[in-house]
């Protein structure tokens, strides 16, 4: 695995209490960055976080807000780069299915307006809330953003197609605010496959078994992959902006 001496450096992680949003924090902490783990107020996994990495030795604040609501969402990046005094990295990874289990898409009925809404704040309108917000202080360190998408946007038919609608809307956000905050910022986004981690989605053991037949490397993925992709974005890849990197092992081939 890559190493980055990230020293002096500075980034705020959405969604970062467990999954791939943890992984990332915990690997940029570990190479030496200042780390601003966000996490809803009322999730007590967040300020655990936040003490494990501390126990390490590493740099972590807590950083809690929904970035889901509107004020909210704003209010706690202007907060994490007041703190910091400045910004290099923002990782939009926050983000929700909306559901427990997999909506096939025949199943409209299924697709309600209050299921769109959530979706559509969470996922879609808090990436470009809180990339709009860190976007001053991100110029200013000549730093990037580095978003979560999902293949969910791109092949597959993810857990509903609202959801996957949402993350096709990140995947053409990301061309946009690479063209928008250029030439000081770079911007980019990952698109995991199927992933082990503590999602809301109930997959079953038959359709793991299939995500890991289909893959060409006959594995899910970890948060650890997918950060370390997202690290190597933030803080390598100087030429690279405005693309959407696919980590699934091969399972879209």
């Amino acid at each position: 695995m890559t190493t980055y001496d990230l020293a002096g450096k500075t980034a705020l992680v959405t969604g970062a209490a467990s999954g791939i949003g943890l992984a990332t924090a915990t690997m940029l902490a570990r190479n030496g960055a200042s780390v601003a783990i966000n996490f809803l107020a009322d999730d007590p996994r967040g300020p655990e976080a936040v003490a494990n990495l501390r126990q390490e030795g590493l740099s972590a604040i807590e950083a809690p807000g929904n970035v889901g609501q509107a004020a909210g969402g704003v209010a706690m990046v202007d907060s994490v780069i007041q703190r910091f005094g400045g910004l290099d990295l923002l990782v939009n990874n926050a983000g929700t299915p909306g559901v427990r289990e997999v909506v096939e898409p025949n199943r409209l009925d299924l697709i309600t307006d209050e299921l769109w809404e959530m979706l559509l704040q969470v996922n879609l309108l808090g990436v470009f809330r809180c990339s709009k917000a860190a976007a001053p202080a991100l110029k200013a360190s000549r730093g990037a953003i580095v978003s979560v998408a999902s293949i969910a946007g791109l092949h597959s038919a993810g857990s509903s197609l609202a959801y996957g609608a949402t993350k096709a809307g990140v995947v053409n956000l990301t061309k946009n605010l690479a063209r928008g905050l250029a030439p000081e910022v770079r911007v980019n986004a990952v698109a995991p496959g199927a992933v082990d981690s503590s999602w809301q989605i109930e997959w079953g053991d038959e359709r793991r078994r299939q995500s890991i037949e289909k893959a060409a490397l006959k594995r899910r993925c970890t948060p650890e992959d997918i950060a370390e992709v997202i690290v190597f974005l933030g803080f390598g890849a100087a030429m690279v902006t405005g693309q959407t990197v696919v980590v699934d092992g091969g399972l879209t081939l």
